[in-house]
């Protein structure tokens, strides 16, 4: 899944395709590195971001599902707003993208009414309340596999009772959303616990901030969001093998690329 921020205040590449035209052929471009989804958000979900109205989404996003639709681009949209989903999913998308677990019945009704998959991720609250990693207690979980695990299932639970379909039910752990570093970690490690729920498990490490919490060395910087492909690499890795069934990533051609050579050792 590539990464297509239309926003002007994203963590990595905020500003860089608010331009439909560049958006676009940034977006062609990832499908040409392998990317088979294509995610589209116009509202940043970095900590302490604030809410974008869905009319303010809507002119971030303009025309750019439908031309992608119709290139035959399979679209998902980035938004807990149901009235941005449904006139996404109306454009051609087919997956709705949430980055919050409340609003699980109202948009999995909406992608009930059309024929849409619905991805929920784990958070603990609104972007806008979301400390850095750094801020977010150790003691903030239990198990932090099992408290994610269990709000996911009653998320999923609460999707199926409002008439979605099971099968069309993706879950997310929420890598680096009201976790800090370590627990982002454990996370991937133990992800097939997650994927043990029964469905296809999204995973969104690319560049973000704990990758660069655990690899830096004692006393060194760590490393800003363009310097961090390598461990998005590992972190992609570790998770596919655990069973992700999607990867949202920035960088589609060199983790496509890591992942042909892991599937190829493995076949030798």
């Amino acid at each position: 899944m590539g990464v297509l921020n239309c926003t002007p205040d994203s963590f990595s590449d905020g500003g860089q395709f608010l331009d439909e035209r560049r958006a676009l052929q940034h977006a062609e471009s990832m499908l040409e590195q392998g990317a088979r989804i294509i995610d589209v958000g116009a509202e940043s979900t970095r900590p302490g971001s604030q809410r974008v109205p869905a009319r303010d989404q809507l002119e971030r996003i303009g025309g750019l599902v439908r031309a992608l639709h119709a290139r035959g681009a399979v679209v998902s949209i980035d938004t807990t707003s149901t009235e941005v989903a449904a006139r996404a999913l109306d454009d051609g998308a087919s997956l709705v993208n949430s980055v919050e677990l409340a609003p699980a019945r109202s948009l999995a009704e909406v992608a009930k009414s059309r024929g849409a998959s619905l991805a929920l991720m784990h958070s603990l609250g609104a972007m806008a309340d979301m400390p850095g990693f750094s801020s977010t207690p150790e003691d903030a979980y239990g198990d932090v596999v099992a408290d994610v695990k269990g709000a996911l299932e009653r998320a999923r639970d609460e999707a199926v009772d409002a008439g979605l379909p099971p099968d069309d039910v993706v879950l997310d752990p929420g890598l680096g959303f009201h976790k800090s570093a370590h627990h982002s970690l454990e996370l991937c490690a133990r992800l097939e616990e997650i994927v043990s729920l029964g469905h296809p498990v999204l995973v969104g490490a690319s560049r973000k901030s704990f990758l660069a919490a655990v690899t830096a060395a004692a006393g060194e910087r760590p490393a800003p969001p363009s310097e961090r492909l390598g461990a998005t690499i590992a972190a992609c890795l570790l998770c596919a093998r655990k069973g992700a069934a999607i990867l949202r990533v920035h960088d589609p051609a060199s983790v496509r690329q890591a992942l042909a050579f892991e599937e190829a050792a493995a076949h030798v």
